[in-house]
């Protein structure tokens, strides 16, 4: 029994022991974990402090947050008629805003440069974004020349929507969020606004030049407005902060043709990156409903009314909607939605699916089920403002389903004698690219390298419908081949192939009837890099001569031996000698088994070369043409002196003063893009489906 006792007690002594030492590992261990939570937060830079720390919805330092710079970018038409008169007003009410804000126009048109200039520093051009050739400003280049501002807050709006003072306060207040964020405010229309600025620019004046006050206004917009919430037109603000402003790349959509303001919307949701904001209430924004009645304006020569109204953009739009992604606002994304309302002089954020409040200088959110619970006035207050919200979803449920079921298959509306009246330049001549679809990426790069020389008289030659399609997409000048392609292989449609023959037989063709049109043609192969503009050079020789690239690979010797014109290059002038030699070049290739390329050369300068005159000249003694090869220091070839090789080949090039230089002599698709690529001549950003322009230029080699 004693035993059995003593056991008991060294059992009871044991365990308490084990206990209190358990106990003082635990203690030991929570005191080191606590020294080095306090360590690493005194060694962690703030910046890093700041993302790992509980978010607020307001900054602390309020007081520095006041004023941001503000810059408000958009895309005018021509200053001319109703819509110029339209335009300059509501522009006008953006410079009778405070000083910081600055107003960036997107636009090439003459009017805009003039308009610009009248009013000094505020307002300035931006022409250096991309635009279909019938002057159509493309969105998503727009949305990524305001993203590279350097003002705190960027601004998208439409050119003529007029704005009022509690534009400013808003995002005043919206600055002051400790959140980046991205505002969107849905724009009314009013069907007679009776009012100008006065000589000054700061105050509204009625018909009898008394001053207008800005509550006036309010109230006259609140009586007489309407509004359209599933309409595409709205005002779309963000602070540039760190935080993009959705996931994913923004489709080339055309601006002004309806789905792009919706399209971000929705991805901003969905991609939950930012508070996405609807300030309707709060940033009286409207525009005045008769512009339709101008929407016939001329642009560049075209006529929009016989191009059925532009449709055919918008279903294009309709297109990019249905290829990347949904622009419907679903339930579950229309949650992340908060509403920033005014009340009483405070601006809250209502979160009505949540059933959650915001106010600024209110230190904790306010849950709307609290009614009828005791509340302080101010809540009280709060919740009597917020009630009016919820039945107020001016966003919610918006869809563009009709607009989509417009699909059809896309179809510009012109006409290749069309085209060519409205593409030419004044000597009636034409830059031609004939292109299938898996070159579709070099004749973006081609098309943008043109335009940065300010060539815009080029047309693009579809040689199948997806290139077509596609062309149309991108905004630019192009036709439909008679017989379309079909089978045209994506990445072996190279020299020696059956299918490189097929292909460079429809170039010539195509050539031939442009000539019987009265247009002389440059035939470019979209894998020729235009240093400069050869066409002065290339024109001075007048009629009955066809210049053509060599392809001679011989440093030293003649350049026009058997077999070496480059039909990948040359310049035919529209006349009967011409014409009469280039039947003989597309009779001849009916007939081969071979490219298009002998038969230029067997035709026009004789098999084995029997027509030759020189070292770089051909005869034709038929139809007396006369074909001279083009300097190789000039337009070199993808062999020549192996200048793809060199460390700078655009320095190289330059040095020797080239006007262009062909990526042939490689084999392949892909290798050409690389080779190119990886050289520095390349103009178009496929990630973003833009030109390489200077904010920022950014080159890429990750998509082989």
């Amino acid at each position: 029994m004693e035993v059995q006792h003593s056991f008991l007690l060294r059992y009871i002594y044991y365990r308490k022991t084990m206990q209190s030492g358990l106990w003082l590992v635990w203690f030991c261990g929570f005191f080191l974990i606590g020294v080095s939570l306090y360590s690493t937060q005194m060694l962690l830079p703030s910046s890093f402090k700041n993302h790992i720390k509980k978010p607020s919805f307001f900054r602390n330092d309020l007081a520095d947050s006041s004023n941001p710079t503000i810059t408000i970018f958009t895309a005018p038409r021509p200053f001319v008629g109703l819509v110029g008169e339209r335009q300059v007003l509501a522009i006008q009410s953006w410079l009778s805003l405070p000083e910081n804000v600055n107003i960036v126009l997107f636009s090439q048109d003459s009017s805009a440069i003039s308009f610009a200039d009248e009013f000094g520093s505020r307002v300035s051009l931006e022409p250096n974004i991309d635009f279909t050739f019938l002057g159509t400003p493309f969105f998503h280049t727009m949305v990524a020349r305001s993203l590279a501002s350097s003002s705190d807050i960027s601004v998208l709006i439409d050119p003529d929507t007029i704005l009022l003072p509690d534009f400013i306060s808003t995002l005043e207040y919206a600055y002051k969020l400790d959140q980046d964020w991205l505002l969107v405010a849905s724009s009314q229309t009013i069907s007679h606004f009776p009012f100008l600025l006065d000589s000054n620019k700061k105050h509204w004046i009625a018909d009898d030049g008394k001053h207008i006050g800005i509550h006036k206004l309010q109230e006259l917009l609140a009586q007489n407005s309407h509004l359209k919430p599933c309409e595409d037109r709205m005002l779309m603000a963000w602070n540039n902060g760190d935080v993009p402003l959705h996931y994913g790349v923004l489709p080339p959509f055309l601006y002004g043709k309806g789905l792009h303001n919706h399209w971000i919307l929705t991805e901003a949701l969905s991609s939950d990156f930012r508070l996405v904001l609807d300030a309707s209430w709060t940033i009286s924004n409207f525009y005045i409903n008769d512009l339709d009645q101008e929407n016939n304006l001329l642009i560049e020569g075209f006529n929009v009314s016989n191009f059925e109204k532009r449709s055919w953009e918008i279903i294009g739009n309709s297109h990019l909607g249905r290829l990347y992604g949904s622009i419907s606002l679903r339930e579950e994304n229309y949650s992340n939605l908060f509403r920033f309302l005014e009340c009483g002089g405070n601006y809250l954020l209502v979160n009505t699916s949540k059933n959650i409040v915001y106010s600024l200088g209110y230190k904790r959110s306010l849950s709307l089920r609290k009614k009828g619970i005791s509340l302080s006035s101010i809540e009280e207050e709060i919740l009597d403002c917020v009630n009016v919200v919820k039945s107020l979803d001016r966003i919610k449920g918006c869809s563009v389903k009709d607009q989509l079921e417009l699909l059809t298959s896309i179809s510009l509306p012109l006409s290749l004698e069309t085209l060519l009246s409205n593409r030419a330049n004044q000597n009636k001549t034409i830059v031609l690219a004939i292109a299938g679809y898996s070159y579709k990426d070099m004749l973006m790069s081609w098309v943008c390298r043109l335009r940065h020389l300010q060539l815009e008289n080029f047309l693009v030659g579809a040689l199948d419908h997806e290139i077509y399609g596609f062309a149309v997409l991108q905004g630019l000048p192009v036709f439909k081949y008679a017989n379309p392609l079909t089978n045209i292989s994506f990445d072996n449609c190279h020299f020696g192939t059956e299918c490189f023959q097929k292909v460079t037989k429809v170039k010539s063709r195509v050539v031939l009837q442009i000539l019987k049109l009265g247009y002389n043609v440059l035939l470019s192969d979209v894998d020729v890099y235009w240093f400069k503009n050869p066409l002065p050079f290339l024109s001075s020789l007048g009629p009955a001569v066809l210049l053509a690239q060599s392809d001679e690979h011989n440093i030293t010797g003649p350049i026009n031996l058997p077999r070496r014109l480059n039909s990948g290059f040359y310049y035919a002038h529209s006349d009967d000698i011409t014409i009469a030699a280039l039947e003989k070049v597309v009779r001849h290739a009916v007939n081969s088994n071979l490219s298009e390329q002998p038969s230029f050369y067997d035709t026009l300068c004789g098999e084995g070369g029997s027509h030759r005159l020189g070292d770089d000249r051909c005869f034709e003694p038929e139809t007396n043409l006369t074909v001279y090869f083009l300097n190789r220091d000039l337009f070199p070839n993808g062999a020549y002196q192996g200048l793809w090789e060199e460390i700078n080949v655009k320095e190289a090039c330059t040095t020797k003063g080239c006007y262009i230089l062909h990526n042939n002599w490689i084999s392949g698709r892909r290798k050409k893009m690389e080779r190119q690529v990886l050289s520095g001549l390349w103009e178009y950003d496929i990630s973003t489906r833009m030109c390489l322009q200077s904010w920022p230029r950014t080159m890429f080699t990750s998509y082989f």
